[in-house]
């Protein structure tokens, strides 16, 4: 006897916003809509996991008290069709935290670690996208096979809508933009 999957509708219909927010947290977890379409993303790895805990640790620690960072969240780039990311870690302003969902224009800088599956998503389409949803400051984590992660940043050009290459790091994060910061990614 064998036990075959079906995949639930929502898997292979274009879903709205309205439809997203009547699902329960756990049903949003682990998922990123885009274009209207669910993309289910495999649980990250402990390593994952740690960069972006301490990189959001110390952003937060560094913001201010005008922004947060934490991991783990929706941010809304688009209604129609529906675009959501949820970033590794997101900079935002700390007197949205209760705003549902989060917009673009609450967010100061978006982060992801780039995993083995994620490459092209993190390298190309979402630089894209959250660039397109003017989202200033966008850093990419590269996890390198010495234990040293590589940081690579880029700024929003307002006037494209593109990003522009900023600076690359090795291990630790100086005085970077969009505020002073000294991170120490060592060998995670």
């Amino acid at each position: 006897m064998t036990a075959e999957m079906v995949a639930p509708a929502w898997m292979h219909e274009q879903i709205t916003a309205a439809e997203y927010e009547s699902w329960s947290e756990e049903q949003c977890a682990g998922i990123e809509i885009v274009d209207g379409m669910v993309v289910v993303s495999p649980s990250a790895s402990k390593r994952h996991n740690r960069l972006a805990r301490i990189l959001a640790n110390a952003l937060d620690a560094a913001a201010g008290p005008g922004w947060n960072a934490d991991t783990d969240f929706d941010v809304r780039l688009q209604d129609v069709p529906l675009t959501n990311r949820r970033p590794d870690v997101v900079v935002y302003q700390a007197d949205t935290i209760d705003i549902t969902p989060t917009r673009p224009e609450h967010v100061l800088l978006v982060a992801e670690v780039v995993s083995p599956g994620s490459e092209t998503t993190d390298r190309i389409v979402k630089v894209d996208q959250y660039a397109k949803a003017g989202i200033g400051f966008y850093w990419r984590i590269e996890q390198a096979a010495t234990g040293v992660p590589l940081v690579y940043t880029y700024v929003l050009d307002p006037a494209t809508k593109t990003y522009r290459d900023g600076d690359v790091f090795t291990g630790v994060l100086k005085a970077v933009a969009p505020f002073p910061v000294q991170i120490d990614l060592g060998q995670v």
